[in-house]
């Protein structure tokens, strides 16, 4: 922040790029946006209360999956309403520090996901490979301890991250996306040497992605290999079918991020087409991610069906009871 302050031409409020979009579109891209964000909040509110009442879902696997209706909430909650937002008054003026704030959160997002899919794989792992000794292994403490470790390491990463970006003297006042992160965030700078942040950007993007995909990889083959190895067809299928939604989530999210980098390397892409590319990181995940794994986690499935049927039948269980007593 001292990098900013040193320079008297910066100045803290700044504007932000906007979709190009007809004044008769605006009210129906709002409303759109709207129904978008109000049904990744039901979703991911239901998976999030379900690990939270149902005692069914208190165990390790959910523990961990718990963070991923989260950082889904954080992230889209911290992107789109201010995008949804600066659509409808048709205004795009930001403050530096609020920038500063939606850029480390989205990067924060970004960066949760991968290992918290790979944390979801090693418990998938023990609990398929070695079940027997599952409950020693995966105990409470040990759940803690993996759980502090993806949130602390993604935090560092991307506490360094922008620690180095502050350091850049501002004097520029247009971040070119429609939302804040670190990359618009340097284009503020007078330029100067950016050496140290691309390289350990490119760092960190490389550390998070091999070992997330290792520690994936190495997982789900040993879950496979131990699934060829069962005798039982009943066995086999219900194993694999345990982490059809941890991959269906990593797939998504490898596709997602992979759609958004390649639309900054495709020459003469509308800025539109550009600037939607980017936000599918921050709305079609949190979006589909909840539905995957909620409809692919028979364990998450059958406590909300039950939830169902509780509200359903609890009030109509007491009138059969009180007309036999008459």
């Amino acid at each position: 922040m001292a990098g900013n302050l040193s320079n008297p031409a910066f100045t803290f409020n700044l504007k932000i790029g906007k979709f190009d979009i007809h004044p008769t579109a605006i009210y129906p891209v709002f409303l759109a946006g709207a129904l978008i964000y109000l049904f990744s909040v039901i979703c991911n509110g239901t998976i999030l209360g379900l690990i939270v009442t149902q005692r069914s879902l208190h165990k390790p696997m959910f523990y961990i999956l718990f963070g991923l209706p989260l950082t889904d909430l954080m992230g889209i909650t911290v992107c789109l309403p201010r995008v949804l937002l600066d659509i409808l008054t048709e205004t795009n003026d930001v403050y530096y520090p609020t920038c500063v704030l939606q850029g480390f959160l989205l990067h924060f997002y970004g960066g949760s996901i991968p290992f918290l899919l790979a944390a979801m794989s090693v418990d998938r792992y023990i609990a398929i490979c070695d079940p027997l000794r599952y409950n020693s292994i995966m105990t409470p403490c040990k759940v803690c301890g993996i759980i502090t470790l993806v949130w602390g390491l993604d935090f560092t990463l991307i506490l360094v991250l922008f620690s180095l970006q502050s350091r850049m003297v501002k004097c520029k006042s247009f971040i070119t996306n429609v939302y804040c992160d670190n990359p618009s965030l340097l284009l503020l700078s007078c330029g100067g040497d950016m050496t140290v942040n691309n390289i350990y950007g490119l760092f960190i993007t490389a550390f998070i992605q091999i070992s997330s995909i290792s520690i994936q990889l190495f997982s789900y083959t040993q879950i496979l290999i131990t699934c060829i190895k069962q005798t039982h067809a009943d066995s086999r299928v219900k194993a694999l079918n345990t982490c059809i939604g941890q991959i269906a989530a990593f797939l998504l999210f490898e596709i997602v991020t992979t759609i958004a980098i390649m639309s900054y390397r495709i020459p003469n892409i509308s800025s539109n087409a550009q600037r939607i590319c980017g936000l599918m990181i921050y709305t079609v995940l949190p979006t589909v991610n909840p539905i995957i794994y909620g409809m692919k986690t028979k364990d998450v499935r059958i406590a909300f069906v039950l939830l169902l049927k509780k509200h359903k039948v609890s009030p109509g269980k007491n009138t059969p009871a009180i007309k036999n007593r008459k």
